[in-house]
């Protein structure tokens, strides 16, 4: 077993974020508390925006990219300026924004203001209120923005703009296991006092996550040394035939000791270089 330290450097805490504090502002009360170099949030919520925020505790930081890719569910308010029906305003977000859709970031967005396309796998009205409030659930992919969503709606039909929103899922993360800061705070000083299964039991190992995003790999412990030191991966030194395709990135394990990240070459003798070794 892990000890606190060593889990506390390289894992992840899916907290549930409330209104009001920046997500950053939520990382950084994370690391002040626990006493670390670094942490960092996945998927940037509003101020206003409830829910799922996993944050990355340690070293486990440099993996974060390979969890913030994935799909992201939430469910909210939409309100619209004008008197809408459900059945027809929905058809109008079926053929607009569901699907392949181009969108431009919002002015405060932390990114650059610039065109680009995302997926809405689904966004759908459950039901309204005064013919003005409609709860929704939508499920997109990673970087889309919701609120403006609503307010490109909002263009086509007189009027619109996201009232409530909360995020349930966040690519492996949702509320099945979610923490929020007063549950965290009391598990923290528990383990102060030498109690520490319950921030044990709120910690999720970076090697247990990273199994649930990328395809593994295992490798031969004469390997181990070389890799450690930053040295490609060899095929030889690969147990079994993993199908893996050039380009592809997946998480390399030797026996249940997690190795690196590391991504596939086309070469006769190389199979793949490291993104990532943690050593």
């Amino acid at each position: 077993m892990k000890t606190m330290e060593e889990l506390l450097n390289f894992s992840l805490i899916n907290i549930d974020k409330p209104a009001g504090p920046t997500s950053y502002s939520i990382s950084e009360f994370v690391k002040r508390q626990l006493k670390l170099k670094k942490t960092s949030h996945m998927g940037t919520l509003d101020p206003k925006v409830t829910g799922v925020l996993p944050i990355t505790l340690g070293r486990a930081c440099k993996l974060a990219g390979y969890f913030i890719r994935h799909d992201k569910e939430y469910i909210g308010i939409l309100e619209t300026h004008k008197n809408q029906k459900i059945k027809e305003l929905q058809k109008i977000i079926n053929k607009h924004f569901v699907g392949r859709i181009k969108q431009t970031p919002p002015n405060r967005s932390a990114v650059k203001r610039e065109e680009r396309e995302r997926t809405v796998y689904g966004w759908k009205l459950l039901e309204g209120k005064n013919n003005r409030e409609f709860l929704f659930i939508c499920k997109v992919e990673g970087g889309t923005y919701i609120r403006k969503m609503c307010s490109d709606l909002g263009e086509i039909i007189g009027g619109a703009h996201m009232g409530e929103l909360r995020r349930t899922s966040a690519g492996i993360f949702n509320e099945s296991k979610l923490y929020n800061l007063y549950d965290f705070k009391s598990a923290l000083d528990k383990w102060k006092n030498g109690d520490e299964e319950e921030l044990r039991e709120m910690l999720v190992p970076a090697e247990d996550a990273i199994k649930k995003v990328l395809p593994t790999i295992k490798v031969d412990k004469s390997a181990v040394k070389s890799l450690y030191i930053g040295k490609p991966l060899f095929i030889s030194n690969i147990i079994g035939s993993p199908k893996i395709e050039n380009g592809e990135v997946f998480a390399l394990f030797c026996e249940k000791i997690f190795i690196g990240i590391y991504r596939k070459i086309s070469n006769k003798v190389i199979f793949a270089k490291p993104e990532f070794v943690f050593n």
